[in-house]
């Protein structure tokens, strides 16, 4: 089973956009305040609990309590700002991303297996 963990900071970012060249990452761009986003959170757990792709490393931004690190991924992938949202970083360019209803088990799945 692989984990989530939530990036806080702008530095936190900065180095897992950095790195994304040597280990791609996945961000889940979660609003605590809205019932779509807890689906999509819902799904992205499923995704994890199975058999993901473990040469990535996976990450949660809330977008309310860190809105300068969600903002900061919309300006360095291109990206226009969603939530839910999910984006796969992948030498520091966004190579998929996806939002609302369409974050799916089904849709990581297909992506990065």
């Amino acid at each position: 089973m692989t984990e989530w963990r939530e990036i806080t900071s702008l530095e936190e970012w900065n180095e897992l956009y950095e790195g994304s060249a040597q280990k791609p990452v996945v961000i889940l761009k979660h609003s605590t305040a809205c019932p779509v986003s807890s689906n999509a959170l819902d799904e992205f757990e499923s995704y994890l609990h199975k058999e993901p792709n473990t040469g990535v490393d996976y990450v949660l931004v809330k977008v309310i309590e860190s809105r300068p690190v969600s903002n900061r991924i919309a300006e360095d992938t291109g990206i226009k700002h969603a939530s839910p949202q999910i984006l796969f970083v992948k030498n520091k360019e966004a190579v998929w991303n996806t939002s609302h209803w369409s974050v799916t088990r089904a849709h990581m799945t297909a992506v990065l297996d």
